[in-house]
């Protein structure tokens, strides 16, 4: 077994057992850091297939930002993880639907290696020895997938704003800004004329 072949199955073990963790840990704080590990693994991962770029994005964007913001939300918001979880059951039939057809698909890439071998490791652009990874993966994303890039983008965004909207709460009691109440005062609503008499003060 060479040193590169060794690596990547100790990468690949510790990916794949940190998802599992995430999924399985009852404390949101605890699946938060097995995520930033299983994100710190698979840099390591595209580190040995040669995507240096793709590496270091993985550490920056995920773990520096993304996983840190998720750790931070979690710890400062005061969510309701009973009331959250009290659903579990309605929506049981459909997470086992989606669950079935990933896993069904993860089968299938795993069984590519016996249907089509000569399909494995056949790429689907040809791969430029003398241009750096980030130049091609840019080439790549920007002008032959660049409608795929841009939906990827989009689903992001919903997925972001609906995060949003499920943990804005309103609060009563609460002052509140209103800025067209604020714009549409009167001067007389704001300002109070008062005669001061000489030598006396307010």
């Amino acid at each position: 077994m060479t040193l590169p072949l060794f690596f990547f199955y100790v990468f690949a073990a510790i990916t794949v057992a940190s998802a599992f963790m995430v999924i399985s840990a009852r404390n949101p704080v605890h699946a938060v850091l097995f995520l930033i590990l299983a994100f710190v693994n698979a840099a390591g991962l595209f580190m040995l297939a040669g995507a240096e770029f793709l590496a270091l994005l993985l550490i920056v964007v995920y773990v520096g930002a993304v996983a840190v913001l998720f750790l931070f939300v979690v710890m400062m918001l005061d969510v309701d993880f009973a009331e959250l979880k009290s659903g579990l059951l309605a929506y049981a039939p459909v997470g086992m639907l989606v669950g079935g057809v990933l896993f069904l698909e993860l089968l299938l890439v795993a069984g590519s290696f016996v249907i089509a071998p000569d399909v494995v490791g056949s790429g689907g652009l040809p791969i430029d020895a003398t241009m750096d990874n980030t130049r091609a993966l840019g080439q790549v994303l920007y002008t032959r997938y660049v409608f795929l890039f841009q939906g990827a983008a989009a689903v992001l965004l919903v997925a972001m704003i609906g995060a949003i909207v499920l943990t804005l709460r309103h609060r009563t009691g609460i002052k509140r800004q209103s800025t067209a109440a604020q714009l549409g005062r009167k001067p007389s609503e704001t300002v109070r004329n008062v005669k001061v008499k000489s030598g006396q003060g307010l």
